[in-house]
C-alpha cells in the first residue's frame, strides 16, 4: 500500500511542478538575529542524553555539523514552515520529497512511512475546546498535526495548528537524560505518548458532554419546551466526535508497527514502551467508537420522541376538530332557508338544540379522553 501511495503521489501535478522548479532556500546564517521571524522554534543537539550548550547548535546546519563531528543527535522543531523555509532543511538531512510535501502542506492522515533511513510519522493532535454550554454551533474539539522525521541521528518535528506545542515535552525529556540517551526513537515515543495522552483527556471531557446530552434528551421536558430542540446539539457533537475518530482510528496501524515490528531506527528498549502507547490508543479508539454509536442511539431516540410529540399534537387537533364538527353540522342544518324545519316554531326548540349539541360534544370529549387522545 505504501508503494501505491508513493506512485500516486509521484504523478501529482504539484509534485511535478516542484520537481521542475525546485525551491531553493537561502543558506543558514549562524549570525542571524534570533529575533528575526523563522519557522524554527527550537534547535538543539543531545549527547549522552543531555543538551549540548553550544551556540553553533542553534541552527539546523550547525546542529548537524556538531552531530557529525562529535556524535549525538539533533532535534529540530518547526511550526508551519513554508516550502522555502523547509527546502534547506530537507536538503541538509536528505528528506524524501514526498514526505517533505506532506509536511509542508499538512492535512494528512495519521500514518507511518519509511523512506530509506528515515521514518516519517504523522499524528493528529486533539484539543478540547472549553464551553459553558453545548449549542448547535459549539466547537468541541480542535485538531492540529505533528509530523516527525526520525533518522539515525536526528529528529525533525513539524507542527501545524495553534495547539499541540512540544515545548513542555522537550523540557520534560531534558530532565530524563537516561531516556534521551536512547536516541531519536525516544523522542518519537515521547511524542506518540504525549499525543495519545491528549486523546485520553479529550475523551474524558467529551464523555461528560455526551452524558449531559443524554440527560437532557431522556429527562421530562420543561413546560413550554419541545424535545426536538436538542437535535442540533446532538448532531454537532456527533460531527465533533467524527473528527476525533478520524484522528484516532488511522493511528492504530502505525502504533502496532512501532510496537511489534523490529525496526533499525527504533531502539529495542524503546519499542517496549510503544506497546503501552498502543494499548492506550486502543482504549481511546473503543471509547470514540462507543461515543459514535451512543450518539446515533441518542439522536434516533430524540427524533422518535419528537415524532411521538408531533403525533400527540395531531391527535389532539383531530379530537378537537371532531368535537367542533357536531355544532358545525347542527348549525349548518338549521342555517338552511326552509319553512318546514323540525321544531322550528317550538318554544323550547332552540335550548333543546343547544342542549343536544352540548351533550354530543361532552360525550365525544369523554370518549376521546378515555382513549388517551386528549
Amino acid at each position: 500500500m505504501s508503494m501505491i501511495r508513493d506512485l500516486r503521489a509521484a504523478v501529482r501535478p504539484s509534485l511535478r511542478h516542484s520537481l521542475r522548479k525546485p525551491v531553493v532556500a537561502p543558506p543558514y546564517d549562524p549570525t542571524r538575529d534570533p529575533a528575526a521571524p523563522t519557522a524554527v522554534v527550537d534547535c538543539a543537539v543531545y549527547r549522552d542524553g543531555r543538551r549540548v550548550d553550544d551556540r553553533t547548535c542553534l541552527t539546523p546546519r550547525g546542529a548537524m555539523r556538531q552531530v557529525r563531528e562529535r556524535g549525538g543527535f539533533a532535534w529540530i522543531g518547526l511550526h508551519e514552515p513554508t516550502e522555502a523555509e523547509f527546502a534547506g532543511i530537507a536538503a541538509e538531512f536528505g528528506l524524501h520529497p514526498l514526505a517533505v510535501e506532506d509536511a509542508v502542506h499538512a492535512h494528512q492522515r495519521p500514518k507511518l512511512e519509511r523512506y530509506d533511513d528515515t521514518l516519517f510519522t504523522v499524528f493528529k493532535t486533539i484539543h478540547y475546546v472549553e464551553h459553558a454550554e453545548l449549542t448547535a454551533t459549539s466547537e468541541v474539539v480542535e485538531t492540529g498535526e505533528v509530523m516527525v522525521f526520525t533518522g539515525p541521528d536526528f529528529v525533525i518535528t513539524v507542527r501545524h495548528g495553534g495547539q499541540g506545542s512540544l515545548r513542555n515535552l522537550r523540557h520534560r525529556l531534558q530532565g530524563e537524560p537516561e531516556l534521551l540517551a536512547k536516541g531519536p526513537s525516544a523522542v518519537l515515543h515521547a511524542i506518540a505518548d504525549h499525543v495519545v495522552d491528549g486523546y485520553i483527556a479529550v475523551a474524558d471531557a467529551v464523555e461528560l458532554d455526551i452524558d449531559q446530552i443524554e440527560i437532557d434528551v431522556f429527562s421530562p421536558p420543561a413546560k413550554g419546551s419541545t424535545r426536538g430542540a436538542d437535535t442540533g446539539r446532538i448532531y454537532q457533537l456527533k460531527r465533533e466526535v467524527l473528527e476525533f475518530k478520524r484522528a484516532v482510528t488511522p493511528l492504530m496501524r502505525p502504533m502496532q508497527l512501532l510496537s511489534e515490528r523490529p525496526m533499525r531506527l527504533v531502539d529495542p528498549d524503546i519499542q517496549k514502551y510503544f506497546r503501552d502507547v498502543a494499548d492506550h490508543l486502543a482504549r481511546v479508539q473503543e471509547q470514540v467508537v462507543g461515543f459514535d454509536e451512543l450518539l446515533n442511539s441518542i439522536l434516533q431516540a430524540n427524533l422518535a420522541q419528537a415524532q411521538v410529540a408531533q403525533n400527540e399534537d395531531m391527535r389532539k387537533i383531530t379530537s378537537w376538530a371532531a368535537i367542533v364538527a357536531v355544532p358545525t353540522a347542527v348549525c349548518g342544518v338549521y342555517g338552511m332557508n326552509f319553512d318546514h324545519m323540525p321544531e322550528l316554531h317550538w318554544k323550547y326548540g332552540y335550548p333543546m338544540v343547544l342542549a343536544g349539541i352540548a351533550f354530543a360534544c361532552l360525550a365525544i370529549h369523554r370518549t376521546l379522553k378515555r382513549n388517551g387522545w386528549l
